[in-house]
């Protein structure tokens, strides 16, 4: 083939990749296809992960490297999320044709300069913040966790602070693409940026080092936005006049600041219980991480799935005063979280080490490692249930135009979660009744590093209370009647506990037998 024609045949591609997809569910099904090999291929990033490290030190190093740029990105690219922009773009686009992409090219420099600014500050203080984030590998009292620790941790750190530039940059061109309806582009990038990790993983570490994994995640970063570019690039129209452009941004701003608090909550949450980690054993931000990702699967397939669904429905409904039908969808939503999170967390909880086996079981993890993330995904699908109902519950404010209970209790949730942390840890260590009764129940008896299962369950324990606070609140504001929402939850229990019981009696098995 002509580089002519290689050229050419590249430019069909991207053609066909950027065509705009206008049905519904075509649309829908697209986006769920693509979600699904995005979560496969965050699994098979985990197992190569774990198959080469195990849960060591240089997975703790990796893990805890993300939490200051995640924190960044959280507190500034999600003011420009697609939920503030996009009621902008329809109001410019009404008004002249291109005025929509301008605006993102104006807000995109604004982005930049912010982000910059925040990331070289953080780039500057590093040594200090990272040893707040991770005291037991770079703070003044570290444990022995290896040679140079602590400078490998800021140093991957520095390198990773350039990946919420990347991704917030992404998710602002994205507003775009889906305004557009290119959902391939838009979908395609989440897929790339798991490409990116896993070729650093495979091609680079085992030249470079963690330096070699750090490219490799803003490689895929890139990737994300870099998918998008072309068709950002090629979008032409009227100029739209700063003064016009900076009253459109400062509403979307505003918009945003409640929903960015409520994210900047749950990244804070999730600092305190990675510094709580890594004063454990080596290897306990590994458990701890691993664990948690693994439960953003069922997440993203039940809580995530069903509240993005609704959002659009019930802010229609709301803004339209058809009070009863509002109700009536958030309740039809609930049941069917409910009747899906309750099984699925029971059969987590049940073949928690088969789960965790067959996701991550290979090279340098070993069975310890696998008994203590198995452990750890039980805890954490405690709060599975929790969690979806929270994603749902704050969408169903945001639709009535509310967005103060949601911050409100997404605080208290953060305090609830650092302070269970702390005195559960505290429990551990100093009562031996229940030392032993949970590593009893949870099949690790005579595994080192236990302690760190304590923060799964914080964790779970805090999602928990968050989800009561916004249901019990949401029912009282709104009236919405939860007596069918328990019996639904009972009967779903019992279903699900019913159907294993059955299950192991005909393989002629113990129901408890699973459990080892």
């Amino acid at each position: 083939m002509s580089p002519k024609e290689a050229a050419s045949s590249g430019v069909g591609l991207f053609a066909r990749l950027a065509a705009p997809v206008r049905g519904l569910h075509q649309a829908a099904y697209l986006l769920a296809l693509f979600a699904l090999l995005s979560q496969i291929l965050a699994l098979v990033r985990d197992r190569l992960l774990a198959g080469s490290f195990g849960a060591s030190e240089t997975l703790d190093l990796y893990f805890a490297a993300f939490r200051l740029p995640d924190l960044l990105f959280a507190s500034i690219a999600s003011l420009l999320s697609l939920y503030a922009l996009m009621p902008a773009l329809s109001r410019l686009e009404s008004e002249s044709e291109g005025y929509a992409a301008s605006f993102l090219r104006r807000s995109l420099l604004v982005f930049f300069a912010a982000m910059a600014a925040a990331s070289a500050v953080a780039f500057v203080f590093a040594p200090e913040l990272v040893a707040l984030i991770a005291p037991g590998i770079a703070g003044p009292h570290a444990n022995d966790v290896g040679v140079g620790a602590g400078e490998k941790l800021v140093s991957l750190t520095r390198i990773l602070l350039l990946q919420p530039i990347l991704l917030g940059a992404s998710n602002i061109v994205a507003a775009l693409t889906q305004f557009r309806h290119r959902f391939v582009l838009y979908a395609l990038s989440p897929l790339l940026y798991n490409l990116g990790i896993i070729f650093g993983l495979v091609f680079l570490y085992p030249a470079l080092g963690l330096t070699g994994l750090g490219i490799g995640v803003v490689m895929g970063a890139a990737l994300h936005l870099c998918v998008q570019l072309p068709f950002f690039a090629g979008e032409r129209g009227r100029a739209l006049p700063w003064k016009k452009a900076g009253g459109e941004l400062a509403g979307a701003l505003a918009l945003s600041v409640p929903r960015t608090l409520t994210l900047m909550g749950g990244q804070f949450a999730l600092l305190v219980l990675t510094a709580l980690a890594s004063l454990a054993e080596r290897g306990s931000i590994a458990v701890f991480t691993f664990g948690f990702n693994l439960l953003g699967v069922p997440l993203a397939i039940i809580g995530v799935s069903y509240s993005v669904a609704a959002f659009p429905t019930l802010s229609n409904l709301h803004a339209s005063g058809r009070r009863t039908e509002f109700l009536q969808h958030i309740s039809t939503a609930l049941r069917h979280i409910l009747f899906w999170t309750i099984p699925a967390t029971v059969f987590i909880i049940v073949l928690r080490a088969q789960l965790v086996r067959v996701i991550l079981g290979s090279g340098a993890f070993d069975w310890d490692a696998t008994r203590l993330v198995a452990a750890s995904l039980a805890l954490f699908a405690l709060a599975l249930a929790a969690q979806s109902i929270t994603l749902l519950a704050v969408r169903a404010y945001y639709a009535a135009g509310q967005t103060a209970r949601p911050l409100i209790f997404s605080a208290v949730s953060v305090a609830a979660t650092a302070a269970f942390a702390m005195l559960l840890s505290m429990l551990f260590g100093a009562s031996h009744f229940m030392r032993d009764f949970l590593e009893s129940i949870l099949r690790v008896p005579d595994i080192p590093g236990t302690e760190v299962l304590m923060l799964p369950l914080a964790y779970a324990l805090g999602a928990i209370l968050q989800a009561a606070l916004l249901l019990y609140f949401f029912a009282r504001d709104f009236a919405l009647p939860l007596r069918p929402l328990s019996r639904l939850s009972l009967q779903s229990f019992s279903a699900a506990v019913l159907f294993w019981v059955l299950w192991r009696r005909l393989l002629c098995l113990s129901p408890c037998a699973i459990m080892k």
